[in-house]
């Protein structure tokens, strides 16, 4: 089949990169969003999809909006039998949905209708979900409500951060992909209604969602440390300036400390919680890079009874 293929970020790229090696399909075209600003000097750096199409010699469409009429025409003109969408960042409007014969298969990292939305992998480490996957689905104009092809799990293990489940979702989901785009060209497969039960929603997670409550219990502060793991990253104050907070440990023979309330040790820190304190792992003071816990804790010089908030 002719294909364009829509996505951006680096999880996107697995999925791209089967297609182009694929003898079956032909990628006619990448749609991506447009460059953005990057690094300290804020200069314009295209989107991981549209460097390898880029790499690959494959034309690259960057519109505004997928609603643009120059876009909308100039998907026309690629004459696309299908177009595979993988965390493309816009919602794809009804004009472009019915240019292509087989329209838009997307494919999704979760179990739907599991966490529709646009942070499905944060949501199940968040909510302790212990199996998770992706499912390659119909697009339609409802936020992912389309009719399922096909789905591949993925058991959460319990170290696991988002970037790190993302990324083996990414990969098993380029290989559901390609043979969901294998099984539409050839006519074996037919997409079914999802079921009305089990709908959940994992809405964008934000720089304030990410903010450590250090009066929870010590689980749900390890999951949303693991969940927000790279990005955007979790955090709290010390000293009333942010520090951000890497993936927390269970610590033994701990004494008893009070929510936030930090204690320094020669190979390790520990923080109070709403329970059992938690032992820090990496923390990122502003503007300094990523640190073991007990080297900044030697830096800073921890007074007794001195809080994380």
């Amino acid at each position: 089949m002719r294909l364009v293929f829509a996505g951006t970020p680096e999880p996107a790229v697995p999925s791209l990169s089967a297609l182009l090696e694929s003898s079956h399909h032909e990628v006619v075209a990448v749609v991506t969003r447009p460059d953005a600003p990057s690094g300290r000097g804020r200069t314009l750096r295209r989107s991981p999809v549209g460097a390898l199409a880029d790499e690959a010699g494959v034309p690259v469409l960057t519109p505004e909006h997928p609603r643009d009429p120059a876009f909308l025409a100039a998907l026309r003109d690629l004459r696309p039998d299908c177009c595979p969408v993988v965390a493309y960042g816009a919602l794809v409007p009804r004009a472009a949905l019915d240019v292509p014969a087989h329209g838009w298969v997307n494919l999704h990292f979760s179990l739907l209708p599991a966490w529709r939305g646009a942070a499905p992998v944060q949501a199940a480490l968040r909510h302790g979900d212990d199996i998770t996957g992706a499912t390659t689905f119909l697009l339609e104009e409802g936020l992912d409500t389309g009719p399922v092809f096909g789905v591949v799990t993925e058991a959460v293990r319990a170290d696991d951060t988002a970037g790190a489940l993302l990324s083996r979702l990414a990969n098993s989901g380029a290989a559901l992909l390609s043979a969901t785009l294998d099984g539409i060209a050839d006519g074996s497969l037919t997409p079914r209604p999802q079921p009305s039960e089990g709908v959940s929603h994992a809405p964008k997670v934000t720089v304030g969602d990410a903010r450590v409550d250090w009066a929870a219990p010590p689980t749900p502060i390890d999951r949303l440390v693991r969940s927000v793991t790279p990005e955007p990253g979790a955090w709290t104050t010390f000293r009333d300036e942010r520090l951000g907070v890497g993936p927390v440990r269970t610590a033994a023979d701990a004494p008893e400390l009070k929510p936030g309330e930090l204690h320094a040790e020669k190979r390790r820190v520990l923080v109070g919680t709403g329970g059992a304190p938690l032992e820090l792992g990496e923390v990122r003071p502003v503007g300094k890079r990523a640190m073991p816990a007990p080297d900044w804790a030697r830096g800073v010089r921890i007074e007794p009874g001195e809080l994380l908030r």
